[in-house]
């Protein structure tokens, strides 16, 4: 069960690190952005709680390290899509 609450503490760290980004940026609400850092934060919440599957004792900061995993993959995968998007033109 512990993983199932690993897992939900990546996707919203990812979640939070999307929402943030959004209100820095002071752009219009963009519900497609918004939705791949949603897909980003499920791939991250999804492959943290795998890796945790293999550990054997779960601490209050193995929670914060999946948080903070949850939220770097959100914006790593932001800086990469933007990378993507200024090489094409777009």
């Amino acid at each position: 069960m512990s993983v199932i609450w690993i897992a939900a503490a990546a996707f919203i760290g990812g979640i939070i690190a999307a929402l943030a980004g959004w209100l820095k940026s002071e752009e219009e609400f963009n519900v497609r952005k918004f939705m791949a850092s949603v897909v980003r934060s499920l791939v991250a919440g999804v492959g943290i709680a795998i890796a945790y599957n293999y550990s054997n004792d779960l601490s209050p900061i193995d929670f914060g390290v999946a948080w903070l995993a949850g939220a770097g993959v959100d914006v790593l995968g932001n800086r990469a899509a933007g990378a993507i998007a200024a090489r094409r033109g777009g």
